[in-house]
């Protein structure tokens, strides 16, 4: 029972709406973003990680093809969810999963089918991704549609960071240029956009080869750590 002071204590005026924000969304935003960053923390999803990396517009488009997946995924899982039983549970996500990447692989080849070619047989590997069926299986198919989707987007997100900084520091490394191979997605328009970084620099074939992959990724973990130590 409270007191007759905390009664008659006077109520504090709300803050306002907009600086609003509770401890779970923050927690779900610094999660998806760092804590738990699914590229470099989780490790999870390595194959198109590693495979599609090799410069900034592939591994921009792979991400946000997979963060839309994912997002779409999360939400309609947490609203279904309590209609599907659970011994099929998992047949059921990856139906689900299934029916959205190919939307998604349409889509991209109806209007961007250049890079739609590039990005080849990773897009509908979306399907088996194991990030996806993670969260939505860790996730979404326990907690409310609205933080559902809020995690499976910054999952994604975080995943096309690290997948924008990897193909970065190997497109940089590897062909001397950054935003090359832009105007398959965006068209003829965009091929003065690529940036040469250096004229006469004829690249450094390991950075775009598969090993160039794993040291790059190698030293992201590598930086994250360090940057924790000095928390600490």
């Amino acid at each position: 029972m409270s007191s007759p002071e905390a009664t008659l204590a006077p109520v504090q005026p709300a803050a306002p709406s907009g600086g609003l924000m509770s401890r779970e969304t923050r927690d779900i935003i610094v999660n998806g973003l760092w804590t738990q960053n699914p590229g470099i923390v989780q490790l999870l999803g390595l194959c198109p990680l590693l495979a599609i990396s090799n410069n900034i517009v592939n591994a921009l488009s792979l991400g946000l093809a997979t963060t839309l997946v994912m997002a779409v995924a999360s939400g309609s899982v947490a609203l279904v969810r309590n209609f599907i039983p659970h011994e099929i549970r998992i047949p059921a996500f990856v139906l689900i999963i299934a029916a959205l990447v190919t939307v998604v692989e349409l889509a991209m080849h109806a209007w961007v089918p250049a890079l739609y070619i590039v990005l080849g047989v990773f897009i509908p590997l979306i399907t088996t991704n194991c990030i996806v069926l993670a969260r939505v299986e860790a996730f979404a198919s326990k907690r409310s549609t609205a933080h559902s989707i809020l995690d499976a987007t910054m999952m994604g997100i975080g995943l096309t960071a690290v997948l924008v900084v990897l193909g970065a520091m190997r497109e940089a490394l590897g062909k001397g240029t950054l935003f090359s191979g832009v105007d398959l997605a965006l068209g003829p328009i965009a091929k003065d956009w690529v940036i040469p970084l250096a004229p006469d620099y004829n690249g450094f074939l390991l950075a775009v080869l598969p090993p160039g992959a794993f040291i790059g990724l190698g030293l992201l973990i590598a930086l994250r750590n360090r940057l924790l130590m000095r928390e600490a």
